[in-house]
């Protein structure tokens, strides 16, 4: 069960980890269209993969006529959807715009970010060690901003959208794939709509190009669902502290991919910055940890 856990969570962390190449791989389209048909090819992989589940008889598909008889759900993951929506379309341009650190950056601070909305929006009280962390992370993010010039507002962008799709989805009652067909389904028609609009009017993605590139895109669903079922599988097998550091493989590779695969700028001064940004993981990851395995012994006596 445990080994299962791993490497279903390998599985997850690597592919979202390695996703910029494929992003890359269309980066003669722009963002938008590309965001678009991820909506699209996402809804029918996810359609295809919960169809394929096991299933109690005719009972498959009951709860989506339940979800859609509750307002509140629809509400919940409407908002989802947008920011869903906005956080992929940051990333997207952002890959393709030769910002792959950055957007690493982004989610290596993804976690703080959620500590943060949690004493924002439920005025959660943090142990001496988190406050610690967020402090080191904010003075990072300053160092970060005279060192670019500019507030680094991709990463920024990144883990707040994240961070607050995070928190809408702790009050989500379906489970992950449920949950995301719902959010693509959500945003398909507007999605679709904008794609036969540049078919008709000759600025479509599909048959301007290669067969490659067509292949591509009508395949950019496989890369959104696959991940999404890895870490669903991993979840359920692996302790949350182990998922909690876990996490931080992802922008780990993506890291590496800017500067030795994209050959991205990055010099000694923004090295310092993203060394305080992870001095202030540690100490949170660490915290987290001697904070769990305590309260465990606690329990246990």
């Amino acid at each position: 069960m445990f080994k299962q856990g791993l490497w279903y969570a390998l599985g997850a962390y690597g592919l979202w980890g390695f996703l910029p190449i494929y992003w890359k791989l269309l980066s003669k389209l722009p963002a938008l269209q590309i965001l678009c048909h991820r909506m699209i090819w996402s809804l029918v992989a996810i359609v295809l993969l919960l169809s394929l589940r096991p299933a109690q008889g005719q009972k498959r598909w009951q709860w989506l006529k339940t979800a859609l008889a509750n307002p509140k759900v629809l509400r919940i993951y409407a908002l989802a959807a947008l920011l869903l929506a906005l956080n992929w379309a940051l990333y997207i341009w952002a890959v393709n715009a030769n910002f792959v650190i950055e957007t690493s950056l982004g989610y290596f601070i993804n976690p703080l970010m959620s500590v943060f909305l949690g004493v924002v929006l439920y005025k959660e009280r943090l142990r001496p060690g988190q406050w610690l962390a967020i402090v080191l992370a904010t003075l990072g993010v300053i160092y970060l901003t005279f060192s670019y010039g500019r507030l680094p507002w991709i990463a920024l962008g990144l883990a707040s959208s994240f961070a607050i799709y995070g928190v809408l989805k702790k009050q989500a009652p379906l489970e992950a794939g449920k949950g995301l067909f719902l959010e693509t389904a959500t945003i398909f028609l507007p999605a679709l709509s904008l794609i036969l609009y540049w078919q008709f009017t000759g600025v479509g993605a599909i048959g301007r190009h290669n067969l490659g590139t067509d292949l591509l895109l009508l395949a950019s669903g496989i890369p959104t669902s696959l991940p999404l079922l890895f870490f669903a599988a991993a979840a359920k097998r692996l302790p949350l502290s182990m998922m909690g550091i876990m996490q931080y493989i992802a922008p780990s590779i993506q890291f590496l991919l800017g500067i030795f695969v994209f050959k991205e700028y990055f010099d000694a001064s923004r090295l310092m910055g993203f060394c305080i940004i992870w001095l202030a993981l540690i100490v949170f990851t660490s915290e987290n940890l001697l904070y769990r395995r305590k309260q465990a012994h606690l329990l246990a006596v």
